[in-house]
């Protein structure tokens, strides 16, 4: 963005509920996150001059398209503005986050109300599987797997491992850090699960796999959730916090944003890479343009990390990317504490995609409003202290498509 894009607030759900458990869906969902995010942001219905939507398969999960019309009949006052969804598979919600920051640089709108939503927990789980199964090639990969992400992030692995060596403890631990953290998220899937002996082991009973080397506890869940937030440009930003006793940079700020997107297939990003410094190159460049955008020099200049991880090798695989470590040195910082909330880099305080839920078109957006909360103190048990700086990184089918932003405040 050729400015920065001001976040004033926003809400999300609760995303271990089950919609359809409760009787509700998108219509009902929207109709309670809508407010919820206008009153956190402090803004009226009113302020809003255009809607962006992140989802990826409405249509499939609950037959259900036009979802910009169906947030006007959540909140009738919207009635009028323009709307457009994006789709971008699991990065969804972080591509509505770059059109809205678009249209507010091209001063079009002043403010911007981005939406992601997705349910999923409302048909079995290998119809589920199979909806989502279609953010790969259809027909031309992982065509004798049950589960189609578990298998093709299997390959991920496969290729780690032929390139660098891999065994399971770097995975089983980064998994058991996501859990541990979530624990403390209060709208957390995972919040209340507990784990006996072997739940992040090699442990064939207690960790029983699902695709190639993947185990259950490796592997993100079906969740239901939506998370929503407004943002601004500077001008109504200044104004806004002028309103509410604040300076204009004690508001988190879109400081820095890459967006790039690469080849479907994955066996051929793979192939594309191999003898190159890193497995997925348009993901690094996506983390640096970012960087770059924000005029920050790299990762050092980073206090937490929101951060893609499926399944605990897309974590892995993504942390390498960062400009931290080299391909194949991920697992030394997973090992020696670098990425917990105590360490030198935390990762996902609030338990990430693994752990507090992954709704796909909500988990961008739900990434940059945790990221909204830490560089303002209030994130409570997920807080990091002193977080000035936060780095998303948000990821789409077999990383085809990567979107990074930096948010940031410079006063407390």
């Amino acid at each position: 963005m050729d400015q920065d894009l001001y976040v004033l607030g926003g809400a999300q759900t609760d995303f271990a509920r089950n919609w359809a458990a409760e009787g509700v869906g998108l219509f009902e969902v929207l109709t309670e996150v809508l407010p919820a995010t206008f009153t956190d942001a402090r803004v009226v219905p009113g302020d809003v001059e255009v809607i962006h939507v992140g989802n990826l398969a409405a249509e499939m999960f609950a037959g259900q398209a036009q979802l910009g019309g169906l947030v006007v009949a959540a909140e009738p006052q919207l009635a009028g503005l323009p709307s457009t969804r994006h789709e971008a598979a699991c990065a969804s919600g972080s591509t509505a986050i770059v059109a809205a920051g678009a249209d507010i640089a091209s001063g079009r709108y002043d403010v911007a109300l981005v939406v992601g939503i997705e349910q999923m927990r409302n048909v079995p789980a290998q119809t589920a599987a199979d909806h989502l199964g279609t953010a790969a090639w259809a027909g031309r990969e992982a065509l004798d797997a049950t589960y189609t992400w578990p298998a093709l992030f299997a390959d991920v692995a496969e290729e780690y491992d032929a390139r660098y060596g891999l065994d399971h403890d770097p995975l089983g631990r980064f998994a058991e850090i996501a859990f541990a953290n979530a624990a403390d998220n209060p709208l957390a899937q995972a919040r209340d699960w507990s784990f006996g002996t072997g739940s992040f082991s090699e442990d064939d009973d207690a960790n029983p796999l699902v695709e190639g080397r993947l185990r259950r506890t490796d592997c993100g869940r079906i969740t239901d959730g939506a998370a929503a937030v407004v943002v601004a440009g500077a001008a109504f930003a200044r104004r806004w916090a002028a309103e509410h006793g604040l300076e204009l940079d004690q508001v988190p700020r879109i400081s820095g944003f890459g967006h790039r997107t690469d080849t479907l297939l994955l066996e051929d990003k793979f192939a594309a890479s191999r003898g190159g410094e890193h497995l997925f190159p348009h993901l690094h460049g996506t983390v640096h343009d970012a960087y770059r955008r924000a005029g920050l020099s790299g990762i050092d200049d980073i206090d937490v990390v929101e951060m893609h991880d499926c399944f605990s090798i897309t974590g892995l695989v993504t942390l390498e990317h960062l400009g931290l470590v080299g391909g194949g040195k991920g697992p030394e910082l997973i090992h020696d504490g670098s990425i917990e909330r105590t360490g030198r880099l935390p990762v996902n305080p609030g338990g990430g995609l693994l752990a507090a839920g992954h709704p796909v078109g909500a988990t961008g957006v739900r990434m940059v409003l945790d990221a909204a909360r830490q560089v303002t103190g209030t994130a409570g048990a997920q807080q990091i202290e002193g977080a000035r700086r936060v780095l998303t990184v948000n990821v789409g089918g077999s990383f085809t498509t990567a979107v990074s932003f930096v948010v940031e405040t410079t006063s407390p």
